[in-house]
């Protein structure tokens, strides 16, 4: 006895509706997906003060940074590298031979950073985090001889760490970038 073997429809897959499939999916990762935004530089900046004119500054107690087109670092117009930006910035601020070319005082000690419209972005942060690490590192070493222990290691809002802020004030100014 022979069977015969019946021959089968082949099988399709219905595609009228992998269209609607595709749509679904592309709405629900739309919908699902977040984009990162860049913040920029995190610096909380004072207010602007009401038609006061800022008190007058002795030359003596501004460092100024002028960062140009080409990333050159210039320290008060003595091109300097990054790595040389943090101890300058730390023994002007210090100033711990009372050199009269260095700052009267921590509390009188003006940061100045200028750069050009061109300057390489990686330089200025480079930079920025020099300037931002030296005053980490005077910080560190006056809690350390005050308290015993790393500034970054003080409570929150502490006595201590007021007590420290006060001793060593961050004063940067960010200059306006001159056209070019």
């Amino acid at each position: 006895m022979l069977l015969k073997k019946r021959q089968r429809d082949d099988v399709e897959i219905e595609g009228s509706s992998m269209a609607d499939i595709a749509f679904l999916l592309l709405i629900f990762f739309l919908v699902v997906t977040t984009i990162d935004v860049d913040t920029g530089i995190g610096l909380v900046l004072p207010p602007i003060p009401d038609d006061i004119e800022p008190p007058p500054i002795r030359e003596r107690n501004m460092l100024r940074i002028l960062v140009n087109a080409q990333g050159m670092i210039l320290l008060d117009d003595d091109p300097v590298s990054t790595a040389e930006v943090r101890p300058r910035v730390k023994e002007f601020v210090d100033n711990p031979t009372n050199d009269p070319n260095l700052s009267e005082s921590p509390d009188d000690a003006i940061v100045s950073i200028k750069t050009d419209r061109q300057t390489p972005y990686s330089v200025y942060i480079d930079m920025l985090d020099e300037v931002m690490g030296a005053y980490n590192e005077l910080r560190n070493e006056a809690s350390m001889d005050r308290f015993g222990v790393p500034y970054s290691a003080l409570e929150e809002d502490s006595i201590q760490q007021e007590q420290i802020r006060e001793l060593y004030p961050k004063r940067i100014s960010i200059a306006e970038p001159d056209e070019g």
